[in-house]
Formats: structure tokens, sequence, C-alpha cells
């Protein structure tokens, strides 16, 4: 564990360039990040966790309907948004390394636009930072139950030790964990890796080989909104827990 003063990353990578094929017809007219969960976009959820704990400035890739979501954002002020557009799709890992003269020298939060949390005993973003230790790790990743999971039918990503090292699944064996799309990464981890789209996986592979990928599991719900199915279970969650005329920030 850090010792001092907590320091919460002030800038953010928001991946949401992503085709949202899994999510169709919804996403035949609509880019993925603006899918409505209980009247408030998927986009709008994951700013909202990051304006909430202090985050100045959020980098946000864009690729396909990239201008529905520009127009979106001119009317979003904290935190400040930078776009970065992507030509061609260049998956999570190239996404964030095409990003980094935006994203500054410093550790930052990387969040998939369709992370959908509800908080559990704390705010899962401070706890991210409350455990980040660069002394030991170069990356930590927010994990949550594989079969707790709400819209999830996988078989989970990683196992993780009492202090937090996280290693790969075995083959055809369900892991304890999944990867909740938030994690804190420090910009040295782009250092010789591809030109091009390439995914995050090569960075937690040379890491997990290193020690270095951490993780923290997180004690509220996650939601998988990625098919009309997860959608719709989103959707019913939150209507019961968050019933009547008004909702408030759920996040």
């Amino acid at each position: 564990m850090s010792s001092g003063k907590v320091k919460i990353p002030k800038t953010a990578m928001v991946l949401a360039a992503g085709m949202g094929k899994r999510m169709r017809p919804i996403t035949n007219i609509i880019p993925k990040p603006m899918v409505m969960v209980a009247g408030r976009t998927l986009l709008d959820r994951s700013l909202d966790r990051l304006e909430d704990v202090g985050v100045r400035t959020a980098v946000v890739n864009t690729h396909y309907l990239g201008d529905r979501i520009e127009q979106h954002l001119k009317k979003r002020k904290v935190p400040q948004i930078v776009l970065s557009p992507e030509e061609d799709l260049l998956e999570t890992g190239g996404g964030v390394k095409n990003a980094l003269d935006k994203l500054g020298d410093e550790p930052f939060f990387v969040v998939n636009s369709d992370a959908m949390i509800l908080n559990g005993s704390q705010v899962a973003l401070k706890r991210l930072a409350e455990r980040w230790n660069p002394d030991e790790m170069d990356a930590l990743l927010l994990l949550h139950s594989t079969v707790e999971a709400y819209g999830y039918d996988g078989t989970g990503d990683f196992e993780m030790d009492p202090l937090g090292t996280i290693v790969r699944k075995q083959e055809r064996q369900i892991a304890p964990y999944l990867f909740t799309g938030i994690q804190i990464l420090h910009p040295k981890v782009f250092e010789d890796t591809p030109e091009g789209p390439f995914s995050l996986n090569v960075i937690y592979t040379k890491l997990i080989e290193e020690g270095r990928l951490f993780g923290i599991d997180h004690d509220g719900e996650w939601f998988h909104v990625g098919t009309p199915e997860g959608l719709a279970q989103a959707e019913s969650y939150m209507g019961v827990r968050y019933s009547g005329s008004r909702r408030r920030r759920v996040i």
C-alpha cells in the first residue's frame, strides 16, 4: 500500500472508438458510448466518475460515428474534453498510445466508455488511486468477481493473489476475476510497443512476466453493457434500485 497523501490522477483516457458490433441494431444509428442506461449515456457515466474524483482532463478517442460523440461532448464543461480521432481503428493499446502526447508524463486513468459500475463501500477510482504504488507496479486494474457480474457470460480474465499480483487464468478454466475496463497506467508501459493497432493485453502480458501488473477487487456492482441483453439487464437493475420520478447520478 502506498503511503502519504493519496494522489489521484488528473488526466484520463476514455476509450470510445469501438464499433459496438455486438450491440447492433442499436449501434447502427448511434455509437456505443451514446447508448442510454436509465436516462444517461454510457459515455457521460464514465465522465461523471472521473469528474467526481477531480480529474481535470479527459482524452476521448473516437472513430465510429465520431461526429456524434464530438457534438455531444461540446456540452460538457468538466472535465475538459480533448478529442483523439482515429482515422483507422487502433484498438485499446494503439488508441492510448496515439494519445500519449495529450495525456502527459504522469500515471493516468484509462476507462472503457461502456464500463458501467456502481460504487461499493468506497469510490472505486479513489480506491485505485490509494492502492497505486509506482515502486511495485506499472499498471493497476480494477477487477470484479466473474460470477457476480451483470450481463457477462465469459469465463473471466485473471487470478490474483492476496497482495494483488495478477496472472492469467489457466486454459479452459473459469477465472475468479474479470477486468472491468477501468485502470491506472504509467505512460512508460508504452515504450517498445507496436506501431498501429494493438491490444492493451500486449502490455499486460509483459507486465505479468515482470511482476508489475496488479489489481484490486471492485466491491460494488459491474455491468457488461455490450449487447442488447446486457443493456436490458442494466436497465432492469437500475429501474428497480432507483425507481421513482427522479433519478440521481449513480457511479
